[in-house]
């Protein structure tokens, strides 16, 4: 059993979005990555599905040329191989769901745009 905090000891980046490993087991991986406003993560895409959550602030959350406004609360499925890209129009905390296949390493240089 792991008991986490998605709002305790929180830490941004100065100049792209911070990535903090929250869980990582058996059966799931769970991100939090921290964006001040105005930071983004550039177009990407995972291998498997995600689910992000915002937990804080607001993102403007890309998929294609769609653009889906996120605010707090809100949740979005993708399913693998899907191009998409977020950009933090307000201070934010989001939660990043990763199917456990997935690589920890490839969300890393996501955001900080490798």
């Amino acid at each position: 059993m792991e008991i986490i905090s998605l709002l305790e000891n929180i830490s941004y980046a100065e100049n792209h979005p911070s990535a903090q490993v929250l869980i990582n087991n058996a059966y799931s991986k769970e991100i939090r990555i921290t964006f001040r406003e105005g930071q983004e993560m550039k177009a990407h895409k995972a291998p498997y599905p995600i689910i992000v959550e915002v937990v804080e602030g607001f993102i403007d959350f890309g998929v294609g040329v769609e653009r889906y406004p996120l605010p707090k609360g809100s949740l979005i499925s993708l399913e693998g191989n899907i191009v998409h890209d977020l950009r933090a129009t307000a201070d934010s905390i989001v939660r990043l769901s990763l199917y456990k296949g997935d690589q920890i390493e490839r969300v890393q240089q996501a955001v900080e745009g490798q």
